[in-house]
């Protein structure tokens, strides 16, 4: 046991004198458990558990410790703990930031959501901003450390329990308001007693907020692997018959129009995705369709569009979206 503790200070004191060796092992950790999951799903089963068991174990911080110290005799010291806390928000958000990267639709306002778990990581892996600048202000702290465990459940749900998109933001969103709720009365230790009630409405309001703006956040569950436009499908093998490039109204009026997708998922994973076609900036139709994860290449779908109107002309767009209105992606196009 005095090997295991001594083993434990050295490290951390190691740690402690070359951060940017723990930046540098916590970005590759994160980039590598994003190409073995692309390898192997099983093995981001593995590094899902992994996370979620060890913010159970910071959530459970003092409990913890006092037990270790009454079986083993090991006291864990603060400093410890505080290393431990960053690892592991620098873990979770290395290990989200690759799958939010690769479905986030640049044009679109979730780009700023992706900008801001990137920079949350850069923050993460920077002792002097971390430690002299974020952990001094105990309010933008407790939203950072919130913000990291929102972000890594919105990852882990869908790949160890099969939820759905929507279901895995409630419950993330909802787990996160949770463990802030303590944490509150400790942001104004000696404030008057209405200050705590004032807060936690303020949380519930920036949360409905949030859940508002839903749209902006990337479904890291889900990827956009192909989409086209095409006048004819040829449905047996499930892809388009020359995707298409210009538009004209008489050939959408005459033969309709196929927009074809394909979403790749985690295995095991049903969920409703629906093409909506908007004209103008104006929606003209939702077409909902059912997707099953599994498949290397994505699971392909199409929505045939037949009723368009009468001038037809202008900039098109199909979008491809979750039920909760999380964008996966989308195609752009033009009938002249």
């Amino acid at each position: 046991m005095n090997y295991l503790k001594d083993f434990i200070t050295k490290f951390v004191i190691a740690m402690q004198k070359r951060p940017g060796l723990m930046a540098v092992l916590a970005f590759c950790s994160g980039v590598a458990s994003f190409i073995f999951v692309e390898r192997k799903e099983s093995f981001s089963q593995v590094i899902s558990i992994l996370l979620l068991v060890s913010w159970v174990w910071l959530i459970l911080d003092n409990w913890l410790r006092d037990k270790v110290e009454q079986q083993f005799g090991l006291a864990v010291s603060p400093n410890f703990m505080r290393f431990a806390l960053q690892v592991v928000q620098q873990e979770s958000l290395f290990f989200a930031l690759p799958f939010f990267l690769a479905v986030t639709t640049w044009d679109h306002p979730q780009a700023a959501f992706t900008g801001l778990i990137a920079l949350c990581a850069f923050i993460s892996v920077v002792d002097p901003l971390y430690y002299k600048k974020l952990a001094k202000h105990s309010v933008l702290f407790t939203v950072f450390h919130n913000f990291s465990l929102f972000v890594v459940i919105s990852v882990t749900l869908p790949i160890l329990f099969q939820l759905t998109t929507s279901q895995s933001f409630e419950i993330a969103l909802i787990t996160a308001v949770i463990f802030t709720i303590p944490s509150l009365g400790n942001l104004m230790p000696n404030a008057k007693w209405w200050r705590f009630p004032l807060l936690v409405l303020l949380l519930g309001a920036l949360s409905a907020g949030l859940w508002q703006l839903r749209s902006f956040v990337p479904p890291a569950a889900l990827r956009l692997t192909d989409m086209s436009m095409s006048y004819q499908l040829d449905e047996q093998a499930r892809k388009p018959i020359e995707p298409i490039q210009k538009l004209t109204e008489h050939a959408l009026h005459q033969k309709g129009l196929y927009s074809f997708s394909a979403v790749k998922a985690p295995r095991g994973l049903n969920e409703k995705i629906y093409h909506v076609w908007v004209h103008n900036r104006k929606e003209v139709e939702r077409i909902p369709l059912e997707i099953s994860g599994g498949r290397e290449k994505g699971y392909r779908a199409w929505s045939h569009k037949t009723n368009f109107p009468a001038d037809s002309s202008g900039k098109w767009v199909v979008k491809v979206v979750t039920e909760s209105g999380q964008l996966i992606g989308q195609r752009r196009f033009e009938v002249e």
